[in-house]
Formats: C-alpha cells, sequence, structure tokens
C-alpha cells in the first residue's frame, strides 16, 4: 500500500486544520491506521490510531480535545482535524498502517509500523 499525506501548513496558536492521508488500496485491509508527528531532535510519536479490531480511536494526552481522526473508507481516506492549535503541536505528521492490530499499549508506537505516508509539515506560530 502507498500513503500519501496532504494538508500542512503554517496557522496560528489556536487555529485549526485537517490533514489528509490517501490510501492507494482499501483501508479496510488494514487492522492499525495512524497520525504519528516528528519534530527536529525528537522521536516520532503517535498522535492517534485507530483499531479496526474495537472499532476504538485512541490519543495522544497531549492532543485528546484538540484533536480527531476520522475515516472514510468508502473512498480509502483517513483524516486528522486538528483544533486549538499550539506552538508545540509544531512537527511533520505522517499517516501509518499495518495490517494486525497491535496490543493497547503499543498502539501509538511508530515502531510497530510499516507503512507509511511522506509526511506533511504543520507550523503553529504567530
Amino acid at each position: 500500500v502507498q500513503l500519501q499525506a496532504s494538508g500542512g501548513g503554517l496557522v496560528q496558536p489556536g487555529g485549526s486544520l485537517r490533514l489528509s492521508c490517501a490510501f492507494s488500496g482499501s483501508t479496510l485491509d488494514y487492522g492499525m491506521i495512524g497520525w504519528f508527528r516528528q519534530s527536529p531532535g525528537n522521536e516520532r510519536e503517535g498522535v492517534s490510531v485507530f483499531d479496526r479490531g474495537m472499532r476504538t480511536t485512541r490519543y495522544a494526552d497531549s492532543v485528546k480535545g484538540r484533536f480527531t481522526m476520522s475515516r472514510d473508507d468508502a473512498k480509502s481516506m483517513v483524516y486528522l482535524q486538528m483544533n486549538d492549535l499550539k506552538p508545540e503541536d509544531t512537527a511533520v505528521y505522517y499517516c501509518a498502517t499495518r495490517k494486525n492490530r497491535l496490543i493497547v499499549s503499543a498502539a501509538l508506537s511508530a515502531a510497530h509500523y510499516n507503512y507509511w505516508g511522506q509526511g506533511t509539515l504543520v507550523t503553529v506560530s504567530s
């Protein structure tokens, strides 16, 4: 599968952006779909992950209540709506997926995902 993320850009603090991720194949074939981010000097961290088996979406504590992940399986698209953005949200954002499900404790760990998009840069600055 190939993933292509888009929608990044420059936004002021408190603003919003919606990221999109297009799958070359069907999203229904993948047990875990997630958004991750990486800022300079930091490791790639999980932002939100959809677990198809549990039909649940998990979020990092740092984005709970501000970010919402959604899917349109018919269009093979995944989205990340980001509201109330903060300067610390500045990063390159990636979508990723894997076939098999993960245990809860591993769901937000980037090391367990083997298909990645190219990333889209989000800059939050005044």
